[in-house]
């Protein structure tokens, strides 16, 4: 369980990004204020850096470990790990422009805001996924007409 039903406080088990303790909302407060804004935007780009990061330490082990080997099968594992470590960082640069896509909704105040139906996404939710555009109800939604289409 991500949160303590009675006080919606965060459990302990969960950290993210960057070292960023969870965000614990006052009793009372207005969602998405300026403190919140400054929490997932501090979270957003603390990932942003984690994933350049891990970019150019692929670069790095593909120019130190490429290597031209004379045996065929020594070739085709290396082309293999490369492959997937290629296939990893094009998923994570689809990541990348999910998050510049949250920061600009930060910017322009739309963040946090379901992006069908204009409710309000939820802090536990946003903290578990900062990059959600949908509210769960909505994305639950879109993922039964997926399956259905597929």
């Amino acid at each position: 369980m991500a949160a303590d039903e009675k006080t919606d406080k965060p459990s302990t088990q969960h950290m993210v990004a960057g070292g960023i303790a969870p965000y614990v909302p006052k009793p009372d407060e207005e969602y998405m204020n300026p403190d919140q804004l400054d929490h997932f935007r501090s979270l957003l780009q603390a990932w942003r850096q984690e994933l350049a990061e891990e970019v150019d330490r692929t670069v790095g082990h593909m120019r130190q470990d490429a290597a031209n080997f004379a045996d065929p099968a020594d070739r085709a594992t290396q082309e293999e790990e490369f492959g997937l470590e290629l296939r990893a960082r094009d998923r994570e640069r689809k990541l990348s422009k999910k998050i510049d896509e949250a920061l600009r909704k930060i910017e322009t105040h739309d963040y946090g805001y379901c992006e069908t139906c204009g409710v309000e996404i939820g802090i536990r939710r946003l903290e578990a996924r900062p990059t959600a555009t949908m509210c769960i109800d909505c994305k639950q939604l879109d993922e039964i007409k997926e399956k259905q289409r597929a």
